[in-house]
């Protein structure tokens, strides 16, 4: 039988590390973490690049994950198996924190919500599954954001509408904001959609780690977060610990889907 190409091999872990969610890379960083050639980890992102699995930042220079391999994560998973395999996991968070749960992901350009467990204290809810939700100003929307670039792309192409007065509407604080998702592992929103109401999520991986989705709490601004608008670290922990469930639920790798204590500080 004939062994494995060793090329493919290249590109497969290319892209691997490029799924990470540390941001965007450079040919250097790309060739020191896999222990190339420069020359040959460029010739692997110019051709990954040409079949959009990989895209270049035109100002940077840099690499992440193309539109093409976000689609096929999400081909095999659609909102409708998200949703039945979190839907457990969601119950018990809403148990936990005694807040109200939902589940965003990406449908077509958009974010929406595909799940929503009403708030334990039998209060008058209304149902929320299907609500567009503003990518800039929603802890589930920015964590669409940090791990998907094509859409990043776009939000930040149009203008961003000021929601209330602590709505992030400058481009380059929402590049920021989005990178600190990125080394926190958890979106957080703090009167930025609905004054007085804040919000938590974190990310929901697939198999190979990309993300597929978002979960998280939403409840009024002074129980999510302190006087400083900063989140509680007990509702981080509950949030980001279920997101990991169900990302092992749907064959994401321990690292992908597991926090440590000291992204939480």
């Amino acid at each position: 039988m004939p062994g494995p190409i060793q090329s493919i091999e290249r590109a497969a872990a290319v892209l691997r590390l490029l799924a990470r969610g540390s941001g965007p890379l450079g040919v250097g960083d790309i060739a020191a973490a896999l222990g190339l050639a420069k020359p040959t980890a460029h010739g692997i992102l110019r051709t990954l690049t040409g079949v959009g699995f990989v895209e270049q930042d035109s100002v940077s220079g840099k690499y992440g994950l193309g539109a093409a391999v976000l689609h096929l994560g999400a081909a095999y998973l659609d909102a409708n198996e998200l949703r039945s395999r979190a839907i457990n996991w969601a119950d018990a968070l809403a148990a936990r924190t005694g807040e109200a749960v939902r589940i965003a992901a990406r449908v077509d350009d958009r974010i929406v919500v595909i799940h929503h467990v009403f708030r334990p204290d039998n209060s008058a809810q209304a149902l929320e599954v299907g609500e567009l939700l503003p990518p800039h100003a929603t802890a589930l929307g920015k964590v669409l954001l940090a791990y998907d670039a094509d859409l990043a792309t776009m939000v930040r192409a149009r203008e961003l509408p000021a929601l209330t007065r602590r709505t992030i509407v400058d481009r380059v604080a929402l590049g920021r904001e989005l990178a600190g998702v990125r080394q926190a592992g958890f979106a957080r929103d703090a009167g930025e959609f609905t004054p007085g109401a804040a919000g938590i999520a974190a990310p929901i991986r697939a198999r190979g780690g990309l993300v597929v989705g978002a979960i998280g709490i939403t409840g009024a601004l002074d129980a999510l977060c302190d006087t400083q608008l900063r989140p509680r670290p007990s509702l981080i922990a509950y949030v980001r610990d279920t997101a990991a469930a169900v990302s092992r639920d749907l064959g994401a790798a321990q690292r992908h889907s597991l926090s440590t204590e000291s992204d939480q500080e």
